[in-house]
């Protein structure tokens, strides 16, 4: 692209968000499948995020839970991981590789290594390296006779499972770790064991383990450049400390992506450079009718870049968030956020408007979006992993 870069306008950018997130109701899927794909990753650390988020984008959202199980455990056609930032994501499976190259191998050998050290000082050197690794080599093998295993079953094939160290000894946050916890974490994020089927509901954040297939090679560099395109289409435009932040990468190998995608610079507001995926950089028009969504806590629209302002008025922030920066259950109107909902212990769906500056069109559009996640939801109850003000005070009413 030559001459001055194309200018994105907030406007623009909210229309963007909701057609290619499929938050608009035209624009919704029809499959799980069809929700990760253009939304590249589920944020999966709550299980409840992945079944919401999905049911949001659904035509028919009264089939989420048994068509995301499907997807997950029976097809295989998603699969949950770490991914980016050492967090647990559901991705579609053939981008696993991709995110394996691009980002989880780095993580992986910075986690082992910080294992090693852990164990050997949190145990007076009793817990080796090679210790660690004849566990492991156990652990594997009873996982592999098994087929899928909880954490307990794997127990009573390797005792030393069962070790305990600890963690940072002398610190404020010292704690006493068990060797299970960390390895099959670590075991996930080199890409040799998945998480299974949950031991309860589709809520539940104990899950079974499998061996898994191994991933087929790619270079890191041609990888980062894939899932940097594959987020642009998603959620660009994108200035590249939205993208540090996203991938985790070092802000070298996203300069050395943005340029081996092709990606094109375009012009934010206040004449900031963004970048768009290539072949991307033409208009997109707006929505036919403005739109209401209600989005989970952890949905990757609020948490795709750090830079929020252009859809969340920084005063809503602190009802919305934790301390550590995990957005809770929020209301959407027609491309920006205007409060927040919670699930009361009778079932029902509340919300409330921080933002006044909304009509009856918004109320009624809002209140029938409700109506819709309450019925599929059904007698599930659903409390996020990490509770925020404001839907601590609705669930609470």
């Amino acid at each position: 692209m030559t001459g001055k870069p194309r200018h994105i306008g907030v406007a623009e950018r909210r229309a963007r968000l909701g057609l290619r997130q499929r938050l608009v109701a035209a624009a919704r899927a029809k499959t799980p499948e069809e929700v990760a794909d253009s939304l590249v990753a589920l944020h999966g650390t709550d299980p409840a995020t992945v079944y919401l988020a999905v049911g949001a984008r659904l035509r028919d959202a009264r089939t989420t839970v048994a068509r995301v199980e499907r997807a997950l455990y029976e097809d295989r056609s998603l699969v949950r991981m770490h991914g980016m930032r050492n967090t647990v994501f559901v991705f579609p499976t053939g981008l696993a590789a991709v995110v394996h190259a691009s980002t989880a191998l780095d993580i992986a050998a910075k986690t082992r290594a910080g294992l090693v050290k852990d164990l050997a000082a949190g145990s007076d050197g009793r817990l080796t390296g090679p210790w660690l690794d004849e566990v492991e080599a156990s652990a594997l093998a009873a996982l592999a006779r098994r087929g899928q295993a909880t954490v307990n079953e794997l127990t009573g094939d390797e005792p030393r499972l069962k070790e305990q160290f600890v963690y940072a000894a002398g610190k404020s946050y010292e704690s006493v770790q068990t060797v299970s916890s960390r390895l099959m974490r670590l075991l996930g994020t080199e890409g040799r064991v998945v998480r299974g089927r949950p031991l309860g509901s589709w809520t539940s954040s104990q899950f079974r383990w499998a061996v898994a297939p191994p991933h087929p090679p790619l270079p890191p560099a041609e990888a980062r450049s894939a899932l940097l395109n594959r987020w642009l289409t998603a959620c660009g435009p994108a200035t590249e400390a939205d993208l540090k932040w996203w991938t985790g990468w070092k802000v070298t190998d996203v300069r050395r992506a943005l340029a081996a995608s092709g990606a094109v610079t375009v012009s934010l507001d206040d004449g900031v450079t963004a970048y768009v995926a290539a072949g991307d950089e033409g208009p997109v028009e707006g929505p036919d009718a403005p739109w209401a969504a209600l989005l989970p806590a952890l949905d990757p629209a609020p948490m795709s870049r750090p830079d929020r302002d252009w859809f969340l008025e920084p005063s809503l922030r602190p009802a919305l968030f934790d301390r550590s920066g995990n957005v809770g259950p929020t209301v959407w109107w027609d491309g920006r956020v205007v409060g927040g909902w919670a699930q009361r212990p009778d079932g029902d769906i509340v919300w409330r408007l921080l933002d006044t500056g909304v009509g009856r069109e918004a109320l009624d559009a809002i209140s029938a979006e409700a109506g819709r996640l309450g019925a599929w939801v059904g007698d599930t109850r659903i409390t996020p992993r990490f509770r925020t003000p404001l839907e601590r005070e609705l669930s609470a009413q």
